[in-house]
């Protein structure tokens, strides 16, 4: 049976006219200079038909920012209650890992993955996927030639696009330059640099074999995913996912993330995030403090097939037919109706569904954007206030955010929003669950030592019930005692499941990193 897999978190000549090479640097509102120095070389690909003879120049220039990023995660296990772990006789042959006193206890153990990961600037940045480091206590990068080994800290992840910002303490680092993935073509060269089962720094070649893949297993993990892979039958193995896809001038064009495989090794199917989408991704986390968010318009999508396009009388096939509208969503509140084809996405052209998904989902929550659409023959805009897609979270610089969730306090590290219908139907949440669903939870906090995670419905507190995001921001601050009981909705694979959760409501956690 074919199987779709995730790359393990361990998982994974001349230019036409002038070069397009371009040093970025940001700037804050006061105009400070931003810590992201990076370099993009957007000029097209020299496609010639030349026979090349070796890729060692390349490889030179592109593999010394290709890191190793060695993820270790605490798992907490607690051991079944039994009268007899409490019985001294019992005790002296088993010991008191079993829970002596009766009462059970915690054991701890580590769980260590390995990935790989690209320095994007000389002070530090490197982006990765975030399934290698999604979860992980500790993060550790070696560079090539570089006996040191470096502690990062995570300065953002964004599930939905499967992208991680780390940072590392050094400078002078050997940042790759950036290419322009919109220019890539089927049957450009393409190189996967990476450290594959952890045997050390490996180079695999092959083309581009298609742009623009959507990939529906995927979305396993009950995470709305944003999908736009560059495939590529460039070797991606274990230890892969997080490392580079480079063009045959050296450029970043792909953060390798996934494979096709039905023996979870390399079958020629690997799956690379754009770097276009990844770059959007890192400067979204830079600018607003470690959050990025996409815009949401809350619709059901297909392509226009021929007898769309007849049925509709449309004179071609682009556009992206709106088979539905979810209600109490931004297009429902804009007017938009199930048979709308919407041809245009503030002012630029649809090609298909998923060109209007990318189109929307790299616009903020809450601007605005105008869509014009064919509805029975006669072409119509609307204004739509865009809302944020479910499982992404952005901040602002008072600490709320722009997606109608709030922040608790006893439950540091935690924000939530209210279960509205469009969130319900994401994550496949049933009529009768109500409940504050979790949007985003700090790694170093108490609640994610506790376990709870991103898209977990919190349906009591206390044993009170919650029924919104600010029932739940409320019976947090209000909680007293040493622990804070959390009764949580979620999904397993594909089963749904009931759980409860013992948050340490003493405990100080030290916020200072994110």
């Amino acid at each position: 049976m074919k199987m779709f897999s995730k790359s393990l978190a361990g998982f994974f000549a001349g230019a036409v006219g002038a070069a397009a090479i371009v040093t970025l640097v940001y700037f804050n509102s006061w105009g400070k200079e931003m810590p992201l120095n990076i370099t993009v070389d957007s000029t097209p690909i020299a496609r010639s038909p030349n026979v090349l003879t070796s890729f060692a120049p390349v490889v030179k220039k592109a593999a010394p920012s290709v890191v190793n990023i060695y993820s270790t995660t605490i798992v907490h296990q607690h051991l079944l209650n039994n009268p007899f772990f409490g019985d001294p006789f019992f005790r002296q042959f088993f010991g008191d890992q079993f829970g002596g006193g009766g009462g059970g206890r915690e054991i701890t153990r580590k769980e260590e993955s390995l990935g790989s990961g690209v320095i994007v600037s000389s002070d530090g940045y490197i982006l990765t996927a975030n399934h290698v480091v999604a979860g992980a206590d500790q993060i550790k990068v070696s560079i090539a030639n570089d006996k040191k080994e470096y502690v990062a800290k995570v300065i953002g992840t964004d599930p939905p696009t499967d992208v991680a910002l780390l940072k590392i303490d050094a400078t002078g680092l050997p940042a790759i330059t950036l290419g322009d993935s919109d220019q890539l073509e089927v049957g450009d060269i393409a190189l996967a640099i990476g450290n594959p089962f952890g045997v050390g720094q490996t180079v695999t070649m092959g083309i581009v074999s298609a742009l623009g893949r959507d990939i529906p297993d995927f979305d396993d993990d009950n995470q709305a995913h944003i999908q736009d892979f560059i495939q590529t039958d460039a070797a991606i193995n274990p230890g892969n996912s997080g490392g580079a896809l480079v063009d045959a001038e050296g450029r970043l064009i792909g953060i390798n993330t996934a494979i096709e495989s039905s023996s979870e090794g390399n079958e020629g199917i690997g799956f690379a995030v754009p770097v276009n989408m990844a770059r959007y991704v890192m400067e979204s986390l830079i600018h607003n403090g470690g959050k990025v968010a996409h815009g949401y318009l809350g619709i059901m999508l297909s392509d226009i097939t021929p007898d769309f396009a007849s049925e509709f009388n449309l004179a071609s096939q682009n556009g992206a037919l709106v088979e539905s509208v979810n209600p109490d969503t931004p297009a429902q509140r804009a007017g938009l109706k199930p048979g709308d084809v919407i041809i245009e996405f503030n002012g630029k052209p649809v090609n298909d569904s998923q060109d209007l998904q990318l189109m929307v989902s790299e616009c903020a929550p809450g601007s605005s954007a105008t869509v014009k659409v064919i509805r029975k023959g006669e072409t119509r805009t609307f204004t739509v206030k865009l809302g944020n897609l479910p499982g992404s979270f952005v901040s602002t610089s008072n600490g709320e955010n722009n997606s109608g969730a709030a922040t608790t306090d006893s439950l540091s590290g935690v924000s939530v929003e209210d279960l509205t219908p469009d969130v319900r139907e994401q994550l496949r949440v049933p009529d009768d669950i109500k409940g504050a669903v979790v949007v985003s939870v700090d790694q170093d906090s108490n609640a994610a030592d506790a376990g709870l995670q991103p898209n977990d419905v919190i349906v009591a507190i206390n044993q009170q019930p919650v029924t919104s995001a600010d029932d739940a921001v409320k019976l947090c601050n209000n909680a007293k005692g040493d622990h804070i009981l959390l009764e949580v909705w979620r999904r397993v694979g594909g089963m749904a499941m009931t759980t409860f959760i013992s948050v340490d409501n003493t405990k100080q956690q030290d916020q200072s990193q994110q």
